[in-house]
């Protein structure tokens, strides 16, 4: 049973409400949230350490609170969170590095709970109907956070062959979908107008952050090793989604699409990377039978219901300032605009 569990990431929403869920739990002593600036909503009866993952002196909050338990929440999955790509890596992979290697070193730690992310297996079309967790990717992710995830997850792979009498539990998430949690799904149906993928229509399975967070507190106090799928049961195809937002699509060719993505990031209302474009036509689904085994735990919000519920407290679609919904429909049009149909056919057939 977890005495002392630090939580990492608690500056953002998933991290603040996870420590405050914790904090609540008469089985556990002491909750500790750490992260390089102060939480921006309330954590409940955890306490806040100002530490940097990215710095050794993590090791040193791990010795001086006595924690047995470690839940890393600390991996960003936007640029915008973090300040811009190059420090969203530097804390992901780096602070990842430099918190396993303190876990390590403290001999009180006995569990490890690794928020990761379904994205580790990529997207595209020779993926199978659902990955389990053996499920070797086909597409393997090239960059963003989706990359960052690979090596995180491979460092705490060895940090488990390193420590194996530490209980190493992997969660990897499909898609987050909740009041406040700032993912790029998220982000992408917040667009008043979304740029879909001509000719694709991906399926795609989410996860409410209520039943996210149920299952980061069961592996927090439970003993779960091992690496587990978690996701909403179903699917829900993406020209589904976006009719049940009451959004406007624009259909891009392929080959434009990261033309359209760049311009949409410049915007500010969305991070378009090439593994989410690639996820935005190809879709990608997951078995999560090992999660309901082992567990015992089946998420309460099915894909469409967690969808329905996102689209009910986020209360999309809404409307932008005008300035900003005219530079967006610009920058789409030119994009569009800057290769003919018959260029966009040269580069998918070249392709």
């Amino acid at each position: 049973m977890s005495r002392v569990v630090v939580v990492t990431g608690v500056s953002r929403h998933l991290g603040s409400r996870m420590a405050r869920i914790l904090s609540r739990d008469a089985s556990i002593e002491r909750v500790i949230g750490v992260d390089v600036v102060p939480p921006r909503e309330d954590i409940g009866g955890a306490e806040f350490f100002r530490a940097d993952i990215r710095n050794p002196v993590i090791s040193k909050v791990l010795t001086a609170t006595g924690a047995d338990t470690v839940v890393h929440m600390g991996v960003i999955s936007t640029p915008v969170q973090a300040g811009g790509r190059s420090t969203m890596k530097e804390i992901n992979v780096i602070g990842s590095m430099q918190l396993l290697a303190a876990c390590q070193r403290v001999g009180t730690i006995t569990k490890f709970v690794m928020k990761s992310s379904s994205t580790v297996y990529g997207s595209g079309p020779k993926d199978p109907a659902l990955f389990t967790e053996d499920t070797e990717p086909r597409h393997p992710p090239t960059s963003g956070w989706a990359k960052d995830s690979v090596d995180v997850e491979g460092y705490v792979r060895a940090f488990s062959r390193r420590r194996p009498d530490v209980c190493v539990t992997t969660l990897r998430f499909a898609n987050f979908l909740g009041p406040k949690a700032a993912t790029p799904m998220a982000d992408y149906f917040a667009l008043p107008v979304i740029p879909t993928v001509l000719g694709h229509d991906a399926r795609l399975q989410f996860i409410y952050e209520d039943d996210g967070l149920e299952v980061i507190r069961l592996a927090a106090l439970g003993e779960h090793p091992g690496v587990f799928n978690v996701a909403g049961d179903d699917f829900l195809m993406l020209s589904q989604a976006t009719r049940q937002a009451g959004k406007a699509t624009v259909p891009v060719f392929e080959p434009l699409m990261a033309t359209v993505g760049s311009w949409v990031k410049r915007a500010g209302f969305a991070d378009f990377t090439a593994d989410q474009i690639r996820y935005l036509t190809y879709g990608r689904g997951l078995d999560t039978t090992r999660l309901k085994e082992k567990f015992g735990f089946t998420p309460r919000y099915t894909t469409p219901e967690a969808f329905a519920e996102f689209l009910r407290v986020r209360e999309l679609p809404y409307s932008l300032p005008g300035e900003r919904l005219e530079s967006l429909e610009r920058n789409i049009a030119h994009a569009l605009g800057s290769a003919t149909k018959s260029e966009a056919a040269e580069q998918m057939a070249g392709g």
